[in-house]
Parts: structure tokens; C-alpha cells; sequence
């Protein structure tokens, strides 16, 4: 049976549903919030005010919410985000910025260098830079990072697409067992809150459910210590550098 003292919030599973419709920067952000060290970070961020860069942020967020509410400013940008800018040469059949009918829940912030529109809705979460100047009603085009820029048609917003369901079921397993492990939960009682007593009731003998929860546990560790930057699209730490993050079990 599980120890009931670490119950307090990885047991429920309902309670990582969210994490089935959360695109890679998404992930990126539940990786690195779990970090004990970047927690730390947050709460003397007043004395060091460039501790972001080292996580790969332009500025430090609270680790205290999750994917749904936060809104980690990633430096460099990722691909995800589409850059708009005003068409100062307009062809007749131009898309027109309309900001009411990007679909989704839509929130507007700064992330310290410019103005993103951040648009969610069931299994998709659009991303997008806003150009100064750019107002409600003018031709657009966009630009993604590495790529040309072209004319803006209603297919490019929605570049965005839910995740395969087998990542995305990986990627809450492994958020749960990563919080179990951290509140000091052992394998088996991993095994028990993520797929049941019965069925690891066995588990002594059923040595295939204890090395899935043992990768899934090394992918969480593995993830939160600097893996993050892969779904970020970070470039990796510089060997060396922070080297006691990326090797501390």
C-alpha cells in the first residue's frame, strides 16, 4: 500500500489531466518549475536579478503555477511563436489582424522585450509576437524563426496541434512520478498511484513494470535538470557549466 503522507498532491492523476493538451514550451516550463534549485532561485530572485539567463529565461517566473497560468518569457524565442507584423504593401486578398476571432482563451503580456498574444483552447495553444504598431483591423504577415517571411492566411494560425495521445499520456506519467520522487516516493509506490494496487501487486516478480517506472522516473529527473532546454529549444549548457545540475541523481 502506498504511504499516505505522500499523497498530499501526485496521487490523483485526475489532477495532471491538463498536461494532455500542453504543447512543448508548455512542457518545457512543468520540467524546469519542478527544479529544487530554480524554486530556490525564485525566492531570493530579488538578489540576483540575472539569475533568468541561466535557466534559459528572460525572466524568472513562479514556479508556483503551473502550464495553465504561467508565462515563461524562453530566451531565445522558440519556433512555436509566430512573429506578425503590419504588410506595408498589402495585396487585395490580405488577412487582417482580427484579434476576437482568434479562436480560444486569449491573454496579452510583455515578456520583458515585446508584446505576445497567448491563445488557448482545447489541445492547441497558439503563440504570437506582436510587432509594434500592429493594431486590430491591419494586413499582416509572419515570420517563424529561421524561416520567410510570407503573407499570413488562416491555415498558419493554426500551426499549433495537439500532441500524439501516447506523448502526451508519457509526458503526465512522467510528470507524476517525477512529483512522487521528489516527496520521497519509492518506485513502488509510484507503480501503485500511476497504474494501480493490482497492478502492482506483483511487483516483485514483475520486472517489467518496475523498469517502466524506473525510466519514467530517470526521464523526469533527467528532464527537469536541464532536458527542458530540448523542448524549449534552448541551446544546451555549455559543458561544464551548471555541470552539477545536469549529474546530480
Amino acid at each position: 500500500m502506498v504511504d499516505r503522507h505522500h499523497l498530499a498532491h501526485w496521487y490523483p492523476t485526475a489532477a495532471y489531466l491538463y498536461v494532455l493538451s500542453l504543447d512543448a514550451l508548455a512542457l518545457a516550463w512543468e520540467y524546469l518549475r519542478r527544479h529544487p534549485e530554480y524554486r530556490m532561485n525564485w525566492l531570493r530572485r530579488a538578489r540576483r536579478p540575472d539569475a533568468a539567463h541561466r535557466w534559459g529565461l528572460r525572466l524568472l517566473e513562479d514556479p508556483a503555477l503551473d502550464a495553465r497560468d504561467a508565462h515563461p518569457a524562453w530566451f531565445p524565442g522558440h519556433d512555436a511563436v509566430i512573429q506578425l507584423y503590419p504588410d506595408a504593401d498589402p495585396p487585395m486578398d490580405a488577412t487582417a489582424f482580427a484579434f476576437w476571432r482568434i479562436p480560444g482563451h486569449k491573454q496579452l503580456i510583455h515578456d520583458g522585450k515585446r508584446l505576445v498574444l497567448i491563445a488557448r483552447s482545447p489541445g492547441r495553444c497558439l503563440r504570437f509576437a506582436l510587432a509594434p504598431g500592429l493594431e486590430d483591423g491591419m494586413a499582416v504577415i509572419y515570420a517563424h524563426r529561421g524561416g520567410t517571411v510570407a503573407p499570413t492566411h488562416s491555415h498558419a494560425l493554426g500551426m499549433a496541434r495537439p500532441r500524439p495521445t501516447s506523448a502526451a499520456l508519457l509526458e503526465l506519467h512522467t510528470l507524476q512520478a517525477l512529483d512522487a520522487t521528489l516527496t520521497g516516493a519509492s518506485l513502488r509506490e509510484v507503480a501503485e498511484g500511476l497504474f494501480g494496487e493490482d497492478a502492482a501487486a506483483d511487483w516483485y516478480s514483475d520486472g517489467g513494470l518496475r523498469s517502466k517506472v524506473r525510466r519514467l522516473v530517470q526521464r523526469g529527473d533527467a528532464l527537469m535538470r536541464g532536458g527542458y532546454r530540448r523542448l524549449a529549444q534552448l541551446p544546451p549548457l555549455e559543458k561544464g557549466r551548471f555541470e552539477g545540475d545536469a549529474k546530480r541523481p
